[in-house]
């Protein structure tokens, strides 16, 4: 029987909850409304994101998914192609919005969620083509979900948009970790969003948030979001209620983040060497852990279930593959004693 009262939840970084300073903060932030520009809570945000990205501008939204939708829509027009790496957030967790939203379609290239200059020079679509569809945008995701939390190189992201640039495509990161990113690289947030035009960050993932994402680029293009925002149903009122909560986390959380990548690392390190796993260590960059069980072990969603019955609680993100990812509000002990439950339960198969 598991030993504590509630399970050690490693479903996803956004299961965090306010902290009670953040709670504080929140009660206490001085707000107007949002929709005249008077929200003194998401303007002091919304320029602090933008400072640190070093883009001339943000914008407050709901969600990282509308931050990626309105990026489609202020950057595309429909019928555009959309490149970007294989299994991107954009392409396969947000409902089909893209093609429902911005009448936009995608083509994935490379492998684990990375690609170089020549693979995106390589399949690039010329425009007035009488048969492809031209390419309109670039997309990067950084750190990588469903490639385990890899960083992308930052050398292939400068020359993937100097690409871009020379051939008048538009650029666009999916900064939705960049703070895991950047503690793992330890380049600054600014250096990995400058090659590109329009960047998101979320708040409700390392940050430990309860929601939001801010999007950052030029005053033309966020003046062009704003009303993609307020299309989209994600104009908020009095949302320095919850712009509070982002600017608390930027000065608590943000020095932490190199604790949740040990913890995915601990826990990297104990499936590993199990047989019937393929875990590749290269990938544990930062927060994310993601393994594949082999044929001769049961399924995802059964090992799922057995942990969960053992109070760890992972994603099953496909028949074989699961998912664990560390957070604020799991300690390194939780993880370790997660980890050797998980492995307990692999190892009786």
């Amino acid at each position: 029987m598991p030993d504590t009262l509630e399970p050690i939840d490693l479903r996803s970084d956004t299961v965090t909850r306010p902290s009670p300073g953040m709670r504080r903060a929140m009660a206490e932030a001085p707000v107007g409304d949002d929709q005249y520009g008077e929200d003194p809570s998401v303007n002091r945000l919304q320029q602090r994101i933008a400072a640190l990205l070093g883009k001339q501008t943000g914008l407050f939204m709901p969600s990282g998914t509308m931050a990626n939708q309105i990026a489609l829509k202020v950057l595309t027009r429909p019928g555009d192609e959309v490149i970007l790496g294989e299994d991107a957030h954009m392409m396969w967790h947000e409902a089909g919005a893209g093609a429902a939203n911005s009448g936009v379609q995608f083509t994935a290239i490379g492998h684990g969620g990375l690609f170089t200059a020549a693979d995106f020079r390589a399949a690039l679509k010329p425009p007035g083509h009488i048969v492809l569809p031209p390419t309109g945008l670039v997309a990067i995701e950084n750190t990588h979900n469903l490639g385990g939390g890899v960083v992308f190189p930052q050398a292939d992201a400068v020359g993937v948009c100097a690409v871009a640039r020379e051939a008048r495509i538009a650029s666009y990161l999916d900064g939705a970790r960049l703070f895991n990113a950047a503690a793992a690289s330890g380049l600054s947030l600014a250096e990995l969003a400058r090659p590109f035009d329009l960047v998101s960050v979320a708040l409700s993932k390392g940050l430990g948030c309860p929601v939001g994402s801010v999007l950052a680029g030029d005053g033309p293009t966020i003046a062009r979001a704003v009303r993609a925002r307020r299309m989209f149903g994600g104009a908020m009122r009095q949302s320095g209620i919850l712009a509070a909560a982002g600017l608390y986390a930027l000065d608590h959380n943000v020095a932490r983040l190199g604790d949740d990548h040990a913890n995915a690392r601990l826990i990297a390190e104990r499936l590993a060497g199990l047989r019937g796993i393929a875990l590749d260590l290269a990938t544990v960059q930062s927060n994310i852990v993601i393994f594949r069980l082999e044929e001769d072990l049961p399924d995802a969603a059964a090992i799922a279930a057995r942990a969960r019955e053992a109070g760890v609680l992972v994603s099953a993100l496909g028949p074989r593959i699961l998912r664990a990812v560390t957070h604020l509000d799991v300690t390194a002990e939780q993880c370790r004693l997660a980890a050797d439950r998980l492995a307990g339960i692999i190892e009786r198969g």
